[in-house]
């Protein structure tokens, strides 16, 4: 798939994808989590693309929700299987499913509900989850303590680009080379040409370092599995609670974590530790040290009773002597076990004792008070300490990142199999918390409209379990009568959600449900109130461009009359019914003026009632599920059924009144 072809996918956009490994591959499966792996791009936006990539797949172009309200059943439809996801992810990989018109995606996203509903959505599964989310690439690596160097100028471009987390260096010479070694624990030197020189042991020739980059910057694997180590250990949870097959050994991957910082730095070696702590104490010891010496050295002096003869003292001072002179001559014993004191509490402080050599030499045997280090030692024995560490280091860098290399791109699989569990899940709780069962979805056209058993919408105000299940049958064009909150809106709501869900390849809350694939759905929403001219005109508009339409359509329309007068509005009903009648679309219009509306038409219209079975306590019983071919009863009419047979003293006025709708039914 050409990244361009791509609905929404400019030329920007395809160069950020074309960052991935196979952005082709990502484009042609929806993969939403690799998509947004890609520089700038959100998730949001990755699946978006995604989605839009999908329909390009399966040539899948046209729209079929064609109005607000088909586009609020659709978002309701979204959001209730959002809402039984627990990652951000997975919510917006949800975005992916829409209702289609193409078989073939119809097909593809049933096959994907199909394994999903056999997962358990358990407890403990959807806490796990909680802890999860996509694997993130660490940005702004820098390690600063190894260089790569060659004297081409071309090499030199392509290292800047292949290495970024290293400084890279333009030298003219194997000389250029050990002058970099000073700065740098290793110099990467990739030309041939300085193959087999005596450069220095931290000096290493690297012809081959483009092709191993995971080798030659360990850190930056290194600071991968470190940025998403808790991810990775959340996903390997889920592996574990939901019993998933893992694509890599998870305790080998949880063994390589625990030896890694939380920044990408080596834990758990004492001897890489014994050398950080020593280097991260050296001035603090070494101040001890001197104190050590001072104090006891002080002591000493205190102790003393020094006598200096005159003769003794005009010499000293001729020849231009100071303390230290007396020092050596009257104290010397005393400075030279105040040294070695200083000397041995730095040595075993520090422990690092095949640095005591260097360590030693940090207090001077000349005597001096008060006693001082040396600066020059004290740099020496830093900078010693600082290469063993980087050495040490970067060899168990090394050798970790050998062991992680493997690990890589099964630890991307790995959340993102725990994050498409997410959606299997989400998928799975939406199945069984609304009972919903896999319509049967005709795409030969052999069989027409919508049938519905036992269905029950999770759209209501009232809890899910509370809603009483209906049966209809919509089939060619109907008029759907009923009273008022006897459920006619409530209906055709679940009539559009159903097909929305079915043509997202989805599951319906319905005990079973079969339906035609439409090409398209158009639902009026009920108006409020009466229009002015121009938005009347608009409407009618609306509905010319609808009959000249194309295709098979489900329309679903609700109290039309509300948007002009009564007579009118019937006989623009008429009309319009009997244009879709013509071309064979699919229809339901809720009207309380189904008689005048059918007595307009000049086609037979079936008219379907949502019957009122009684008043009790002043509210209507109602049998939600319409009766074919049969005119609703109304409210007044069960009002004054109600007054004719409660009534003792005025019963044959009601009854008289009951006889008018009687002979208004005939």
């Amino acid at each position: 798939m050409e990244l361009e072809t791509v609905p929404g996918v400019g030329a920007r956009t395809a160069e950020q994808l074309s960052a991935l490994d196979d952005p082709e591959r990502a484009l042609r499966e929806g993969d939403v989590t690799t998509i947004a792996r890609a520089p700038n791009i959100s998730e949001g936006r990755a699946a978006r693309i995604a989605r839009n990539a999908i329909r390009e797949r399966h040539g899948d172009q046209a729209e079929f929700l064609q109005t607000d309200r088909a586009r609020e059943l659709y978002q309701s439809a979204l959001s209730l299987l959002q809402e039984r996801a627990v990652t951000d992810h997975a919510r917006k990989h949800l975005e992916t499913l829409y209702p289609s018109t193409s078989q073939s995606r119809i097909e593809e996203v049933r096959a994907f509900v199909a394994e999903a509903i056999d997962h358990e959505p358990g407890s403990a599964v959807l806490a796990a989850l909680s802890d999860v989310s996509p694997i993130e690439s660490p940005t702004n690596l820098r390690v600063r303590e190894r260089c790569v160097a060659t004297a081409d100028a071309e090499t030199y471009a392509r290292a800047e680009q292949q290495f970024p987390a290293l400084s890279v260096e333009l030298v003219d010479d194997a000389r250029d080379l050990s002058e970099l070694a000073r700065g740098y624990s290793t110099v990467i030197a990739v030309d041939e040409a300085f193959a087999g020189l005596d450069l220095g042991e931290n000096v290493r020739v690297r012809p081959d370092a483009f092709d191993q980059i995971d080798e030659i910057v360990p850190e930056r694997l290194l600071s991968f599995f470190a940025t998403n180590r808790d991810r990775l250990r959340a996903a390997a949870s889920v592996h574990e609670i939901a019993g998933l097959d893992p694509p890599c050994d998870l305790d080998t991957l949880d063994d390589c974590l625990d030896r890694l910082n939380g920044d990408g730095t080596i834990a758990g070696d004492e001897e890489l530790a014994r050398l950080q702590r020593a280097l991260d104490d050296l001035d603090a010891v070494i101040a001890t040290a001197e104190r050590v010496a001072n104090d006891q050295l002080r002591d000493a002096i205190q102790e003393r009773d020094v006598t200096i003869e005159g003769a003794d003292l005009l010499s000293l001072v001729e020849q231009g002597a100071r303390v230290d002179s007396l020092l050596e001559r009257e104290l010397s014993e005393e400075f030279t076990e105040a040294v070695e004191a200083a000397r041995e509490h730095l040595c075993e402080t520090l422990a690092v004792e095949e640095y005591d050599a260097i360590a030693e030499r940090v207090f001077p045997d000349e005597p001096a008070f008060p006693v001082e280090r040396r600066p020059e030692t004290v740099s020496q024995l830093r900078t010693e300490l600082t290469a063993a560490r980087d050495r040490r280091a970067e060899r168990l860098k090394a050798d970790l990142a050998s062991e992680l290399s493997v690990l890589r791109d099964p630890a991307e699989t790995l959340v993102d199999q725990a994050l498409e569990l997410d959606v299997k899940l989400a998928v799975s709780r939406f199945t069984q918390e609304f009972d919903c069962t896999l319509p049967t979805i005709n795409h030969d056209g052999t069989e027409t409209g919508v049938h519905i058993e036992g269905g029950r919408s999770p759209l209501l105000d009232v809890p899910f379990h509370a809603v009483e299940p209906v049966e209809y049958t919509v089939e060619g064009n109907a008029l759907l009568s009923g009273v008022n909150s006897g459920g006619k809106t409530s209906l055709i709501d679940l009539v559009g959600f159903v097909v929305i869900l079915a043509q997202m390849g989805l599951p319906v809350p319905a005990v079973r449900a079969r339906l035609e694939r439409f090409d398209s759905l158009y639902y009026q929403a009920k108006s409020q109130g009466t229009l002015d001219a121009g938005a009347f005109e608009a409407t009618l508009r609306s509905f010319g461009d609808l009959v000249a339409g194309t295709g098979n359509r489900l329309i679903l329309v609700d109290e039309l009359e509300s948007i002009t007068e009564p007579g009118a509005s019937a006989k623009i009903i008429a009309g319009i019914l009997g244009a879709l009648d013509e071309q064979g679309a699919t229809s339901v219009f809720v009207s309380h003026l189904a008689e005048e509306v059918q007595a307009a038409a000049d086609i037979d219209v079936q008219i379907d009632g949502i019957q009122a079975v009684g008043l009790v306590d002043g509210q209507l019983e109602v049998n939600r599920s319409p009766v074919k071919g049969r005119l609703a009863r109304s409210t007044p009419e069960l009002i004054v059924e109600k007054l004719a047979t409660d009534d003792e003293t005025e019963h044959r006025f009601y009854e008289r009144l009951l006889a008018r709708f009687d002979d208004d039914t005939d």
